[in-house]
């Protein structure tokens, strides 16, 4: 029960561990037919997966009584946006990846939980220039997927001008953040904050860089995968 371990270094209400447990349970027993997390240790789903997805809830942005549209671009087995959509019944999630498979698993936790979310089987370079998605979310998140670089032309196009961009990197985030510099103000961006976080019984130190829309992203943006991929911002 990967709960009781979280709720040594959290606040669970019984409702929201609940379904933390069952994700966890589900996600183990799925990645026996799916490749969907090389994690599946109690501890290291407790920590690495579930505390370390909800190291993004920030009074001032993401609470748990927010009303807010969330990205989460690359979601691969849905961290953070599960454990997120757990805490944040009122926030709507999107799940984007370009695996449809992958996204399976968070559609059987939406049945199953009632979860408020959505998932959509999508390139993000390709889905940002559509109207109905392009700068329409409070916030954008991605969980590792691509240097910082590569990642903010991938993610700020989805995001609202006065919205953030959360991407949760590893112990090398500061420097991906310094060589990101140019990406983050081309597509209208400015870092605001850059926090490392300790992940409890593990030898991790993860990073969150905060990335505010200021200004709408030029059309032009993102480009084709392969020009982004050959020549980064």
């Amino acid at each position: 029960m990967i709960s009781k371990i979280l709720r040594k270094h959290i606040s669970l209400s019984d409702e929201e561990a609940k379904k933390m447990d069952f994700i966890a349970d589900s996600l183990v027993e799925k990645n026996k037919l799916l490749n969907l997390t090389a994690l599946t240790e109690p501890v290291d789903v407790a920590m690495l997966h579930f505390y370390d997805s909800l190291t993004v809830l920030d009074g001032e942005m993401l609470a748990k009584t927010s009303k807010k549209q969330v990205i989460d671009i690359g979601c691969g087995a849905g961290f953070p946006s599960l454990p997120l959509a757990v805490s944040c019944p009122e926030s709507h999630f999107t799940l984007l990846d370009s695996t449809a498979k992958k996204l399976s698993f968070a559609e059987e936790m939406k049945s199953a939980l009632g979860l408020n979310i959505t998932t959509l089987a999508a390139r993000a370079e390709e889905v940002s220039h559509k109207a109905e998605y392009r700068e329409q979310f409070d916030i954008a998140t991605a969980r590792g997927v691509a240097r910082l670089n590569i990642l903010c032309e991938w993610a700020l196009p989805f995001v609202k001008v006065g919205g953030v961009f959360v991407a949760m990197k590893g112990s090398n985030g500061k420097a991906e953040a310094d060589e990101a510099e140019n990406a983050v103000k081309t597509l209208g961006g400015r870092i605001v904050a850059i926090k490392s976080v300790e992940i409890p019984l593990s030898e991790h130190t993860h990073t969150l860089i905060y990335i505010k829309k200021e200004h709408p992203t030029s059309k032009e943006y993102p480009r084709e995968n392969r020009k982004i991929q050959k020549k980064p911002l």
